[in-house]
C-alpha cells in the first residue's frame, strides 16, 4: 500500500506493530460484538521504548509470527546477537530508520528475497493502480468487500470503503439497483485499464461466507435503506457475490477468497462449498489453508476441479501446521498446478523473512517425501519451481 510502502518514519517499533507479530497484541479487526475507531496496527507508535519491544519480543517470544520477523531482522541488519534484547534495541531501530530513509532499500529487500512479481490487496484504496503507483514489479486484485455493502451510498464494509465512492471515481451514476448491478460490470471490464489480475473476496472478516441465499427480491428491498435487516443484508451480498463470480468465469478473471479465521464462525471453507458448485467455470484461488480447516479445505480442492490453493501467511502462523498440510495437499491435489505462495506483508523485512521461511520448509517437505521414496529428486525440484513461481505465473497471466 502507498501509505506503507512509501513511508520513510519507520522504526523496530512499527515493524514490529505492523506485522503479524503485531496481532500478538491486538487483533486488528474487531469481532460482532465489539466496536473500535482505529486499526491498532496503524495507530502512531513513535520510537518507544524497550518495555513496548519487550511486550513483543518476551512476552510473545514463542509466537511463529513474532520469531519470523526476528530472523528476518537478524539476516538484514545484521544481528549478531540473533536476538533483540534492551543493549542492542537501539541500535537496531537507528539501523531500520536509517533504512528506510533510503529509496533504494525496499527494492534491494526483494532482489535478495528472489521477488520479481507482487500482486498486491491495497484494501484501503481497491481502485489503485498499483503498477502505477508503487512501481513496474506490482500488479493488484481488487478487493470487492464494499460491494457487498451497497445498498446506501454510506454503507461500507469494515475497512471504511464505500461502493458508491467507486461509481463516482469510475464516472458511473447509480439511481437504481438496477445501475448497482451494471456498476458491477463495468468495474470488471476495467480491471485491466487499473492493472488490476483479480478480484478478491475477504467478506470472512465481516460476515459469513455462506453465499447460498441469492434471493434477489429481497436484495432489492435492501436497496436505498440506511439500515436494512440482517437478512435483506445477507440477501444483497449474496446477490453481488454470486453476480461477480459469474462476471470472473466469463472473462476468466481469478477470484481470491479468504477463508478461516477472521469472524470465525462463519469462515469455515466448506460454507463457501455452495458459491463454488454454482460457478463451474470461475477459477476460485482459495487462501491461508483455509486455518484451522485445511484437510477440508483440500476436500474442496480434491471434488470441485476449479480450485487453487495461496499457501499465503499458513507458514508464518505456524510452520509445523504448513509443514504437514502441505505433505497431504501434495498426496491429494488433482494435479501440481493447484498450489502457490505468497506472503501478506506490509513490510519488506517480514516478506524477506516469509519468502525465506516458506522457501525453507518446503524444501524440508520435498527432501522428506524424496527420502520415503515417495518421488525422486527431480519431482521434488519440478514442484518446488511450480509452487514458488511457475504456478502463479501461469494462474495470473504473468509469464
Amino acid at each position: 500500500m502507498p501509505e506503507m510502502l512509501g513511508n520513510r518514519d519507520v522504526g523496530l517499533l512499527a515493524l514490529l506493530r505492523q506485522s503479524y507479530a503485531g496481532w500478538t497484541q491486538a487483533r486488528p479487526y474487531p469481532l460482532p460484538s465489539e466496536t473500535r475507531l482505529e486499526d491498532p496496527m496503524l495507530a502512531n507508535c513513535g520510537r518507544g521504548t524497550w518495555d513496548d519491544i519487550a511486550q513483543f519480543v518476551e512476552r510473545s517470544g514463542s509466537s511463529s509470527f513474532v520469531r519470523n520477523v526476528i530472523w528476518a531482522l537478524t539476516e538484514l541488519y545484521g544481528l549478531g546477537e540473533g536476538r533483540i534484547t534492551p543493549a542492542n534495541w537501539e541500535r537496531l531501530d537507528a539501523d531500520i530508520r536509517r533504512r528506510h530513509a533510503d529509496d533504494g532499500w525496499r527494492a534491494e529487500v526483494l532482489d535478495r528475497a528472489g521477488i520479481k512479481r507482487i500482486i498486491t490487496d491495497p484494501f484501503n484504496d481497491p481502485l489503485l493502480n498499483a503498477r502505477k503507483s508503487l512501481g513496474e514489479r506490482y500488479r493488484s486484485v481488487m478487493r470487492i468487500n464494499a460491494l457487498a455493502f451497497g445498498w446506501h451510498p454510506d454503507s461500507c464494509d469494515h475497512n471504511g470503503n464505500s461502493a458508491h465512492r467507486y461509481a463516482r471515481r469510475i464516472g458511473h451514476r447509480i439511481d437504481s439497483f438496477d445501475d448497482y448491478l451494471a456498476f458491477l460490470d463495468r468495474l470488471m471490464d476495467t480491471l485491466g485499464e487499473r492493472n488490476q489480475v483479480g478480484i478478491k473476496n475477504a467478506l470472512a472478516y465481516d460476515r459469513s461466507v455462506n453465499f447460498d441465499d441469492v434471493d434477489e427480491s429481497l436484495a432489492r428491498r435492501a436497496w436505498g435503506q440506511c439500515n436494512p435487516t440482517p437478512q435483506q443484508r445477507k440477501a444483497f451480498g449474496d446477490v453481488v457475490v454470486d453476480r461477480l463470480c459469474r462476471l470472473a468465469g466469463e472473462r476468466n478473471i481469478p477470484f481470491q477468497m479468504h477463508l478461516g479465521s477472521a469472524l470465525i464462525r462463519g469462515s469455515h471453507p466448506m460454507n463457501a462449498a455452495g458459491l463454488i458448485e454454482r460457478h463451474p467455470g470461475t477459477r476460485f484461488l482459495l487462501m491461508h489453508l483455509a486455518f484451522p480447516w485445511s484437510r477440508e479445505l483440500l476436500g474442496l480442492a480434491f471434488v470441485y476441479r476449479n480450485i487453487w490453493l495461496d499457501l499465503t501467511w499458513s507458514a508464518l502462523l505456524s510452520p509445523s501446521y504448513f509443514k504437514q498440510s502441505l505433505h497431504e495437499a501434495i498426496e491429494v491435489l488433482p494435479d501440481e498446478s493447484r498450489m502457490m505462495i505468497g506472503g501478506d506483508n506490509w513490510h519488506v523485512e517480514e516478506t524477506y523473512g516469509a519468502v525465506c521461511l516458506m522457501r525453507r520448509l518446503i524444501g524440508e517437505v520435498l527432501q522428506e517425501k524424496v527420502e520415503a521414496d515417495y518421488f525422486a529428486a527431480g519431482d521434488a525440484r519440478r514442484l518446488a519451481r511450480k509452487l514458488l513461481s511457475d504456478n502463479a505465473s501461469q494462474f495470473f497471466g504473468e509469464a
